[in-house]
């Protein structure tokens, strides 16, 4: 079989991949929209208030819960995974959508090279094991939104396997300790997205756009290692900073590029597991918490009163705070996975097996992306810890807030002042005033200029600790110009 084709995430550049021959890839999420617009069958419960597993309830000690999470990531490329189709948030409906993408008789796949040097770039940063020949497969299903009527993913053999993400967890009277913890990476395979349906409930009809058809996501399969919406909520959004840090995905959450579906149960400690319900599409770490939990105690409620759970997928109704059925699993989905007919096995090289002689263009090496990994932010943290002397904790808060890294060090670069002291003023009075007033660093009417400045006559005693946090609230309000000794007198006073 002739070799495939290997593209770069925009058009004109080509190159071939040496392989032999073979194909195969799974899981579709269910269409997105909202939670009323495709309920089957609404249980009763959706009218009960949201109890977290966090809180003690009745029985609760005699239970154990069980979270496993599938994660689709959209990869960042400027093109799909088959086809040179343009990828862009938020285009005018199906205006992005090729012969292929549309699955027009004659079309065939050319698998895109930014996709597949994302997912090896996402394996390693996992610790993952890369195949170095991974297989494409089709599986079939039928909605509008999949003109094909199958969806080429990686299901017998997928390109990266058996890693681990470590994450923290708010511990301690205070919450203030952070727990590391670790949940096992089963996969990463490569897939297409499916369309977009729209349902107009008004109208009694649904919109198909197309232009997501195609998109190239990594899906990662997190093994059931977690037990609450707390620790899935961290392990996600640990996740999500390594994605943004590689550049493999830009993972935002809002513009559906990060969804998360989450397999649920419980059951009592030393007895077998319980049976389990997916809860799908979420689409907002807070959410994503919320739906865990809430779903914990359900089930329990349910156990406990003599009821059964159902093998079931399931929504999380972000207005009602509850979960709601969607549809049962009781009999098993047939998708008639077969091997992918157009795309030979995908190899991948090493600096042991790379052919001598080779065009690096026409092969990916995977020790040449391993090279080439940026700092990830475990080991970031780490660094700021050992250079400025700071709490894990605080380490945490600093890359978790996004812009808020970037923020410190230009303050820390431009100020006099000690890195602790600037750490406590970024974190205590710049951070709580940007929650207070609900907004993001990016949005912030203070520069870090202005922030160093207020730090130095702090640090040269010009002013007093006092008179700074007096005057700290009303400068990042109005203050976008550097600060003067003359706003100050003897006596402090704060300015409005």
């Amino acid at each position: 079989m002739a070799a495939p084709v290997l593209r770069r995430g925009c058009r004109g550049r080509l190159w071939a991949l040496a392989c032999v021959d073979g194909g195969s890839c799974h899981g579709r999420g269910a269409p997105t929209g909202s939670p009323s617009n495709r309920i089957r069958g609404q249980s009763s419960v959706a009218q009960q208030p949201l109890h977290t597993a966090q809180k003690p309830r009745k029985g609760e000690h005699n239970w154990a819960a069980v979270v496993g999470l599938e994660i689709h990531a959209q990869i960042s490329s400027n093109s799909k995974l088959f086809s040179g189709s343009q990828v862009r948030f938020s285009a005018p409906p199906n205006s992005l959508v090729s012969f292929f993408d549309a699955s027009l008789p004659g079309t065939l796949p050319v698998l895109n090279r930014r996709c597949v040097e994302a997912a090896v770039m996402t394996g390693l940063a996992l610790n993952c094991h890369i195949n170095k020949k991974s297989l494409f497969d089709r599986k079939h299903y039928f909605y509008a939104d999949l003109p094909a009527g199958y969806q080429i993913t990686q299901q017998r053999l997928p390109i990266a396997v058996n890693g681990s993400l470590t994450y923290g967890v708010s511990a301690g009277k205070e919450r203030g300790q952070v727990i590391p913890k670790t949940v096992r990476v089963k996969q990463i395979q490569l897939e297409q997205d499916s369309g977009k349906s729209l349902h107009d409930d008004l109208r009694s009809q649904t919109l198909i756009d197309l232009n997501r058809a195609g998109v190239g996501l990594l899906e990662v399969v997190l093994e059931p290692d977690l037990s609450c919406g707390e620790e899935a909520a961290t392990a996600v959004r640990e996740l999500q900073l390594i994605l943004q840090t590689l550049g493999t995905s830009q993972a935002n959450m809002a513009e559906g590029q990060l969804r998360v579906d989450a397999n649920i149960s419980v059951h009592h400690p030393g007895e077998p597991l319980g049976v389990r319900t997916e809860v799908k599409n979420l689409n907002s770490i807070r959410f994503l918490a919320k739906a865990i939990d809430y779903e914990i105690q359900r089930q329990i409620n349910e156990l406990e009163n003599g009821g059964e759970i159902l093998n079931e997928t399931r929504s999380f109704h972000e207005k009602l705070g509850c979960t709601v059925s969607m549809r049962d699993k009781e009999a098993k989905q047939d998708y008639r996975f077969m091997p992918e007919p157009n795309l030979p096995p995908l190899l991948l090289y090493d600096a042991t097996s790379l052919p001598i002689g080779t065009d690096p263009r026409q092969v990916i090496d995977i020790d040449h992306i391993r090279e080439t990994l940026p700092e990830l932010p475990s080991v970031t943290r780490e660094r700021l810890v050992q250079q400025y002397g700071m709490l894990p904790e605080h380490s945490f808060t600093l890359l978790n807030e996004v812009g808020l890294l970037e923020f410190f060090q230009n303050v820390i670069k431009e100020t006099r002042a000690e890195p602790k002291k600037v750490t406590s003023w970024v974190l205590n009075i710049f951070l709580g005033y940007l929650k207070q007033e609900n907004l993001a660093v990016s949005e912030s009417p203070v520069t870090p200029s202005a922030l160093a400045e207020l730090l130095d006559l702090l640090d040269s005693r010009t002013i007093s600790s006092a008179a700074a946090k007096q005057v700290c609230p009303y400068s990042l309000q109005f203050l976008t110009v550097p600060l003067s000794q003359e706003m100050f007198s003897v006596t402090p006073q704060c300015h409005h």
